[in-house]
């Protein structure tokens, strides 16, 4: 059994990862700032797994807070989930993105470092692809981010790639998504965001409850059989 941080663990891939790790025998340590989630789904995430976890509130810019979480819990690796996500919200405030993700993960990986905490699981997108690359996507496929948010995943990529080459005891695993999309099986837990949605799905099903009026379709000269525009789920 080993101890394990999962930072935006309240958030919806977070939330769902750490279910797992509870239900797979792990304990966990949850660290989100919850600025863009909610208690609620740590608490479903307890019931689910019939276990208690640890939350502490705090951003993982705050340096203070990572040092004491490493320095009062023996951990043994880390999932880093938090950050920020929206893509179009990432155009309008690149420097807030910048901060929020890749300043976050430099201070989360000096805390690791200063714990010797060496194992590490990072959510990155597969924004990192860019637009017009050929098909099937491969993990060699270029890279060349579209949008500053797409940018600083690209950019923790590159220091996560740095930080191995500099020191090869390390071990790192990158995911790269394409649009997740679901809820956990017991209809408990689902992607619920704070605020408007940014993503079609979560925002599809507030439509469907009566949060929103409708659903807007943008763009109609897409080449598909009725000129709209077609996305990859998993």
């Amino acid at each position: 059994m080993s101890t394990v941080l999962v930072t935006g663990g309240a958030g919806y891939i977070g939330s769902h990862a750490s279910v797992e790790l509870l239900q797979g025998g792990h304990d966990v340590i949850v660290v989100d700032s919850l600025i863009n989630s909610s208690r609620l789904s740590l608490n479903a995430v307890q019931r689910i797994a019939h276990k208690a976890l640890t939350f502490v509130e705090a951003d993982v810019r705050d340096a203070q807070a990572l040092a004491k979480v490493f320095r009062t819990n023996r951990i043994d690796a880390v999932m880093h989930f938090a950050g920020l996500k929206a893509v179009g919200d990432s155009v309008s405030a690149p420097l807030r993105y910048y901060d929020a993700n890749v300043v976050g993960a430099i201070y989360l990986l000096e805390a690791m470092m200063a714990a010797d905490v060496k194992i590490l699981v990072f959510s990155s997108s597969a924004t990192v692809y860019g637009l017009g690359g050929s098909e099937p996507l491969t993990e060699a496929a270029p890279t060349s981010a579209a949008s500053p948010y797409g940018q600083t995943k690209l950019i923790i990529e590159r220091l996560l790639a740095d930080l191995f080459g500099a020191d090869p005891t390390w071990g790192i695993s990158i995911l790269r998504y394409f649009n997740p999309v679901g809820a956990h099986e017991s209809g408990e837990l689902g992607e619920d965001p704070n605020g408007t949605p940014n993503n079609l799905l979560p925002y599809v099903t507030q439509v469907a409850v009566g949060r929103y009026p409708e659903v807007r379709v943008f763009g109609d000269d897409y080449p598909t059989r009725d000129g709209t525009g077609v996305r990859d789920y998993i």
